[in-house]
């Protein structure tokens, strides 16, 4: 069996100066652990599809499914995910629900994500 090129430190210690600083710069598991989850939500095109919608305006359950082709259930629970993972927001005129983005963070996410997966 081939073993892949990886190249082996061939000093016996380390190298305590870099990672004592790169330690301090680590976050705390928790923080790691909240930051996984929040990339496995990005990992689904219908909630990818989603997000992107509410990038050009702020939109109910009825309009996102008919724009989409998705029914209202499955999308409603989409909205759930990408809302306790505060990623869209939502507010109550009347009977209905209206979702946007939460913050101007998300579509940097995105857009950082999509400048980088179309590099060439």
């Amino acid at each position: 069996m081939n073993q892949p090129d990886v190249e082996c430190c061939d000093l016996v210690s380390t190298h305590e100066e870099i990672l004592d600083r790169v330690r301090q710069q680590m976050p705390d598991e928790d923080t790691l652990y909240n930051l996984t989850e929040l990339f496995h939500i990005f990992g689904d095109s219908t909630r990818m599809r989603i997000l992107y919608v509410l990038f050009a305006s702020e939109m109910c359950v009825c309009d996102i499914a008919a724009l989409l082709g998705i029914t209202q259930s499955a999308i409603s629970h989409q909205l759930r995910l990408l809302k306790s993972m505060r990623l869209v927001k939502s507010r109550r005129e009347g009977k209905t629900v209206f979702y946007s983005l939460a913050d101007n963070h998300v579509k940097t996410i995105i857009n950082q994500g999509l400048e980088h997966v179309c590099e060439i």
